[in-house]
């Protein structure tokens, strides 16, 4: 089958996987007055401690299937201090479509929820279109009972169904909420449903992701998530309904067995997703967990204003995405898998860096300004809060004095990162927005700086403290006879911190 690999968020695919897809979808009809009938309906599959390259090695036909039809995106976590890699955070970003920082919960103790503010994505549908039939199952119980800490999802869903599971019950658990929410999607009429299965999650503690024990346990929820999917398509009024069918995961797990951890492996998730407009075997790198909830909600037609999620149609226009094709892998860093390729110090078209300023020598992966992913950055130095960069996307911009200072070097770390010119009428207000992750420590400085017109940079922003995560916007009133604008992104430092940039646009 022909693979389309997508760059951010552009779609492309040949037409024989687009045929496969509509028929897939049993959506024969193209026309905008037969889409205009159809009634559009979302099911999100929760599958607990899902390792995704251990998905595509099972015997696992409807899981491998979906990815074949549909969308394939892998994604990192977030590590403490933000949250530990476990259920409740996970769970709790996926329903909610925020980050623990937003929603609160940082372990599966679920001190701190706040989804009074942050509601499950079930929940926001019943408070916009309460006409709307909304589902979920699970046995995990803090997903939908009060029992233990939860429910995530809150007592406004029409209707909730949860069993017990634990590590030795969710084999038998797993084909009983299975069944029950089969038995909804085809005989009833939910607009919105997610439904949870622990039993990869129990196999993964008991006998680690490389274990035959873990393959075994995820072909057997293979099969039941063959039933929902089927369930889905055996409904009377399938032909006039357009179904969106998301998969995911709530964190990876250890080759040995477990999670909570900062390692890659316990970081990974995914997100898996078929319906119409999906191109069939796209990959994506640019899906976050917090997506599900805002796709969701964008199926359904309910605004998910205030999420840091994006529906998985969102366009993108970040210029550091393009650069993925030109990534390389490690040249002086060790922590890092020599496979992995991650880097380049090859601005996107239009831009530039300045290292007029830079010493010489260091770590050629930091020396200067560089344009970095997450899975390649974090593995530089585990556990200093790269992990918590989760509102950057795909490719990043990154300045990192501490990780440049671990190779001999003479000078220090002064570069700047430089936008190309905006055009700008004189006299109109713009709000330069970016999303950013800095790390702040005596010795260092950063700034942001805008110049008009080719003329003397002036200093907009500058950093004194962490500024961890943040989506950062900035007003600027654009002088009279200014025609353009230029932005700079400087910092200096030595053996300091770090400071990443992403998306950086002027509305």
């Amino acid at each position: 089958m022909p693979t389309a690999v997508l760059s951010g968020r552009t779609l492309a695919v040949a037409a024989t996987a687009t045929a496969l897809l509509a028929t897939a979808l049993g959506a024969t009809a193209a026309t905008a007055g037969e889409s205009a009938a159809t009634t559009d309906k979302v099911l999100v599959i929760g599958i607990d401690g899902a390792v995704l390259d251990r998905v595509k090695a099972a015997n696992a036909p409807h899981l491998n299937g979906l990815m074949a039809q549909g969308l394939t995106a892998r994604s990192t976590l977030y590590a403490n201090p933000m949250a530990a890699t476990s259920s409740g955070p996970g769970w709790s970003t996926i329903a909610t479509g925020v980050w623990p920082d937003k929603h609160g919960v940082k372990d599966n103790s679920f001190t701190g929820k706040n989804y009074t503010a942050h509601p499950d994505f079930l929940t926001r549908i019943e408070n916009a279109k309460p006409s709307l039939n909304t589902y979920a199952a699970a046995d995990w119980e803090p997903i939908t009972s009060t029992d233990q800490n939860g429910p995530i999802f809150s007592a406004k869903v029409d209707k909730r169904l949860s069993l017990k599971g634990d590590r030795d019950g969710y084999g038998s658990e797993d084909p009983k909420i299975a069944a029950a929410a089969a038995t909804e999607l085809r005989d009833q009429n939910p607009d919105a449903a997610f439904v949870y299965l622990g039993e990869i999650d129990a196999a993964g503690h008991s006998s680690g992701a490389a274990s035959q024990a873990y393959l075994d346990a995820v072909a057997r929820v293979d099969v039941l998530v063959g039933k929902l999917l089927t369930a889905v398509q055996s409904r009377p009024t399938y032909a006039q309904e357009n179904w969106k069918v998301l998969v995911t995961t709530d964190h990876g797990h250890t080759s040995g067995g477990g999670h909570g951890g900062s390692s890659i492996a316990e970081r990974g998730t995914f997100v898996i997703a078929r319906g119409a407009g999906i191109p069939a075997g796209s990959v994506r790198d640019d899906v976050r967990l917090a997506d599900v909830a805002a796709t969701a909600l964008a199926h359904v037609g309910v605004s998910g204003a205030g999420l840091d999620g994006v529906p998985l149609n969102a366009p993108d226009s970040d210029p550091f995405d393009t650069l993925r094709p030109v990534l390389q892998a490690r040249v002086d860093e060790t922590g890092i898998p020599a496979g992995t390729k991650g880097f380049t110090h090859t601005p996107p078209a239009g831009w530039s860096v300045d290292n007029s300023k830079m010493g010489t020598g260091g770590v050629t992966e930091w020396a200067g300004w560089a344009f970095a992913t997450d899975e390649f950055w974090s593995q530089s130095q585990r556990d200093q809060w790269r992990e918590l960069n989760v509102r950057s996307r795909d490719v990043f911009a990154v300045a990192d004095s501490d990780e440049w200072d671990d190779k001999s070097h003479t000078g220090t770390f002064d570069s700047t990162l430089i936008t190309p010119k905006w055009p700008v009428a004189g006299g109109t207000a713009k709000t330069l927005s970016f999303q950013t992750h800095y790390r702040q420590e005596a010795g260092q400085t950063a700034q942001v700086l805008v110049s008009y017109n080719g003329g003397a940079p002036a200093v907009v922003k500058s950093y004194t403290a962490d500024a961890v995560a943040k989506a950062e916007s900035i007003a600027l009133q654009v002088p009279a006879g200014a025609t353009d604008v230029q932005v700079r992104f400087r910092y200096s430092g030595n053996n300091n911190w770090y400071w990443t940039v992403d998306d950086v646009r002027l509305g």
